[in-house]
């Protein structure tokens, strides 16, 4: 039992602060045992995420950002009826990206703009936990297969991004609690993982005593929750809740269902981390776990390593869970040694959380979960995922049938709707040695044939697979054996290594296994996201033109985490997620309407046929390398040198507490969202007289949205910066125009694959039509001429609207094309949060009920009834439709703002004008 506590202070009104010491260091912390002793019977049976959880709200309850109410109310959470509140849960510390920490600094910039506009101190705005920002979005393939691509590619990415780096240096500077990881360090999930995360964090108080906290987070990226995997609760936001977040926001969220997942058994030979991980996608996306927490536990748990229990937790997103929590362990002492994290910081942890009753990973019957679901890992079989959704999850053996099957069915069962005459059409690529293809060997024999099923991008990326040493070095092993048997990759086929930190490259060295996926085409071109975030660069002018003449349903393979609909690339309809060693496997074969389980892989030097169970590596071989090739000390070198290299080093910057906009720029433009604001809050009342701008069915995602990648110059965006001087050569992407609202305005709902059904009979992209004119227009262009006429919008949608990312962009773009509502079966948590978060109302369907059952076409007149002052959470409005004859149907809908803190940033009109509001109150009664 801890000692005795000192005096009760204001911010301990439960007098649970207690002393604790690790090694050297004294100080106390805020006791969940003590809490249960006195105030919480029965507290040790909550799942463990939800106690760190309440460890911050315990810390925090100072009667503003929690209070006692807050702390009894987690303390008695039962998983038979979870309570129905909202949880403030104030973060550690906050992660960004580059292509949303940008938009974000812009919009704390026009903050401090808005804050000296007002007559007081812009310095007001500076975040009040620490930030990390890694730039790891930017770099794109534009060469790849060749020895000197990442230089290349360095060398483009300055070039393209040089003003926008400009910008995230002022902001180093301008903001005091802001530290920038320069490009080509890592991927930002990958360098928390192995770098920024502590796991336990110690600050001093206003007495000057050190008090010691769990390392929470939330960060501007969905796959935030990879850190999940060493223990560490935290998730991704859009940039707007972020920003709250920075500024001393609680994180406020609907108090969670938790679903166990019991894990049991051991992986069979042959088997790796990310074909469980898909297993796990599949199953939890099927049992719908959207807005809940999930905590893995058991003694399947317990056998995974970290970077296996990364690799699941990164995909929590696809599963549609906010956190896929895994305790802390002997296994993630393990990681924080091998991984470089000083002896003192390691002891520090493991005593914290035995200090909390929080160490070791939970057996079955030990803790309490909403729902348990039982899954043995001796019952995975090796997989791939796609060719749309990561939680379409197909065994190998089955992936030829299945491509076949999707060829021709329709679209709305996710298939490509091929007519029978087209599905055996082959279109020769015409390369020749000069072109700039990659050759194997030097040699071309016949010129290559494409067809249904070609693999035209083979990308071993992201963050989700390339954190893990066991399927990296797979990789290069299967690479290695692959060579040895003579086999080789088609020329046709973009190959590519981006690992997700430089000690991956080092330890492949180290190992001897870069130089057979050099010789394979998988040189290094990058230290980011690239082919994963759809920065996959040009593919050669002769494969693109032969999949336009044939209207080929052509592949990309990779290691990543996302394949959405024209995400990975454009031209490429067929996206399949699967481990690095897999990656390596189609690309080797070529196709992906292939058996790998029983039909050759390619064929030998000696005319042999070759299967892919010949040259797979065994567990053994893996463990191995592994044993002889990882070392601390290589974690140590790499991030002890995370300033950048010469050309980053050499930008320069004005000092300044506020950014010197520039109207000639097409980067960083100061955003709308704060002219004309006033000191006081907002109203909330009906709106009347909508007109439709889109009707969308199932599992719209936010890439569908505000698209990240590629800028179609005959877009409106397109065309915007060809009217400013920028030639489609140097649009570079949407991700990177974030900073400009002009840019991201116009691409919202501009997603070459967005299918509106307000748009004419077919028609793919961002189209809908003008009413009551009836006529086909951009969505850009049809909401201005509704600005024109004062007409609000709304949108209506079908299940999981706002699938994937993080991205702010597809709220904030939504809001200044006008759109005042969203109405869908069903949304996103992220997504949701976000459309809130910049002051659109999500509402939802009534069960069964749809804009189909409805039969709204569009072109109707919607208004929203009920919407007063008196408005609560989740309560129902009437929509009122009015058709062209006069005639009116209403139905009740669900208000999905789901917490009394929603609601408060509702009424403001968005976060951002809310916690301007706070800050200056703040400032002016100090």
């Amino acid at each position: 039992m801890p000692a005795a506590p000192e005096d009760s202070r204001p911010q301990d009104p439960f007098n649970v602060r207690r002393p604790f010491k690790s090694g050297t260091r004294k100080g106390y912390f805020y006791s969940l045992p003590a809490l249960e002793t006195a105030h919480a019977p029965g507290l040790s049976r909550l799942p463990i995420s939800l106690r760190i959880v309440l460890e911050s709200v315990l810390r925090n309850c100072d009667g503003v950002k929690a209070t006692t109410d807050d702390v009894r109310a987690l303390a008695a959470w039962k998983a038979s009826s979870p309570p129905s509140g909202e949880t403030p849960f104030v973060v550690s510390r906050i992660l960004l990206q580059d292509f949303t920490g940008v938009p974000l600094l812009v919009d704390l910039s026009a903050m401090r703009d808005a804050v000296q506009g007002l007559g007081k101190d812009p310095a007001l705005v500076e975040p009040l936990v620490p930030v990390d920002l890694v730039v790891d979005h930017s770099v794109q393939v534009d060469r790849a297969g060749t020895a000197d691509a990442f230089q290349a590619n360095l060398q483009f990415e300055f070039k393209r991004n040089r003003e926008r780096y400009e910008f995230l240096k002022w902001g180093q500077q301008a903001f005091q609690t802001l530290r920038v990881v320069p490009p080509a360090i890592g991927i930002v999930h990958q360098v928390n993982l192995e770098y920024l995360a502590k796991g336990v964090f110690a600050q001093r108080d206003e007495d000057d005593n050190l008090i010691f906290y769990p390392d929470t987070l939330v960060g501007t990226d969905s796959h935030t929750t990879m850190i999940n995997g060493l223990g560490v609760v935290g998730w991704g936001v859009g940039g707007i809740e972020a920003e709250a977040g920075m500024l001393g926001q609680p994180v406020s969220f609907l108090t969670p269902e938790v679903i166990g997942v019991h894990l049991t058994g051991a992986l069979k030979e042959g088997v790796t981390a990310t074909d469980l991980t898909l297993h796990i996608t599949q199953r939890l996306r099927e049992q719908k776990v959207v807005g809940k927490f999930v905590e893995f536990f058991g003694d399947g748990a317990a056998w995974l390593n970290i970077s296996d229990r990364a690799t699941i937790a990164n995909m929590a997103p696809e599963y549609g869970a906010t956190i896929g929590f895994f305790p802390v362990d002997e296994r993630t002492l393990e990681y924080l040694r091998i991984t470089g994290r000083p002896e003192e910081q390691v002891q520090l942890v493991e005593d914290y959380f035995k200090a909390q009753n929080l160490f070791g990973m939970p057996r079955a019957g030990q803790l309490d979960y909403t729902q348990t679901i039982e899954l043995d890992l001796d019952a995975i079989t090796p997989s791939v995922a796609g060719p749309k959704r990561p939680q379409d999850r197909i065994a190998v053996p089955e992936l030829k049938k299945r491509f076949q099957e999707l060829l021709v069915k329709n679209e709305k069962e996710g298939g490509f709707g091929l007519t029978t005459d087209a599905l055996s059409r082959q279109v020769p690529v015409s390369i020749n040695s000069d072109n700039g293809i990659r050759q194997n060997n030097g040699v071309l024999s016949k010129p290559p044939q494409i067809t249904h099923g070609s693999v035209m991008i083979a990308a071993i990326t992201s963050c989700t697979n390339t954190s893990n040493p066991s399927v990296m070095i797979a990789a290069g092993l299967l690479a290695q054996k692959a060579l040895e048997r003579g086999l080789t990759v088609a020329p046709t086929v973009k190959s590519s290594l981006a690992p997700g930190s430089r000690v991956v490259t080092e330890y492949l060295e180290a190992t001897g296994l870069q130089k057979p996926l050099d010789q394979l085409g998988f040189h290094l071109v990058g230290y980011g996201c690239t082919t994963c975030i759809g920065n996959s660069g040009p593919l050669h002018a002769a494969v693109e033109s032969a999949i336009k003449e044939g209207k080929l349903v052509t592949a990309s393979v990779l290691s990543g985490n996302r394949n959405f609909e024209a995400r990975i690339h454009p031209s490429i309809r067929a996206n399949f997620l699967m481990s690095p060693p897999l990656v390596v496997a189609y690309a080797l074969a070529g196709r992906v309407d292939i058996d790998l389980a029983n039909e050759p892989i390619g064929v030998g030097d000696k005319g042999e046929p070759v299967y892919l169970h010949e040259i797979w590596p065994t567990q053994s071989e893996i463990q191995e390398k592994i044993a002889a090739g990882i070392r601390p000390e290589m974690f140590i070198r790499k991030y002890d040198d995370i300033q950048g290299d010469a050309e980053w080093n050499a930008i320069e910057t004005r000092a300044a507490t506020c950014f010197p906009w520039s109207d000639d720029s097409t980067y960083i433009r100061k955003p709308p969202f704060f002219e004309s604001m006033s000191t006081g809050g907002g109203t909330i009342g009906d709106i009347i007289g909508m007109r439709a701008l889109a009707i969308f069915g199932d599992s719209v995602t936010t890439d569908h949205i505000s698209p990240a990648g590629a800028i179609p110059a005959d877009g409106p965006a397109g065309q915007y910066l060809q009217s400013h001087g920028v030639a489609p050569r140097a649009f570079n992407s949407f991700g990177s125009r974030r900073g400009n609202d002009h840019v991201m305005t116009r691409g919202t709902f501009a997603n070459v694959r967005i299918r509106n059904l307000m748009a004419e009979a077919g028609r793919e992209g961002g189209w809908t039509r003008l009413i009551p004119e009836n006529e086909s227009m951009t969505v850009y262009d049809a909401c201005q001429r509704y600005a024109e006429r004062s007409t609000p919008l709304i949108v209506f949608a079908g299940q999981d609207y706002g699938m994937g990312s993080s991205r702010d962009w597809a709220a904030k773009g939504t809001r200044l094309l006008g759109v005042k509502a969203v109405v869908a079966q069903s949304f996103e948590r992220i997504h949701r949060s976000n459309l809130i978060g910049m002051g659109v109302l999500p509402l939802q369907f009534k069960k069964g009920e749809s804009a189909q059952s409805l039969k709204i076409s569009g072109s109707e007149s919607f208004s929203l009834l009920g919407l007063g002052e008196d408005l609560k959470p989740q309560q129902e409005v009437m929509l009122e439709i009015q058709n062209a004859s006069g005639a009116v149907v209403k139905t009740p809908l669900k208000i999905r703002i789901d917490t009394p803190m929603e609601l408060a940033y509702y009424r403001h009109g968005g976060i951002l004008p809310y916690v301007l509001r706070q800050l200056l109150s703040a400032a002016d009664s100090a």
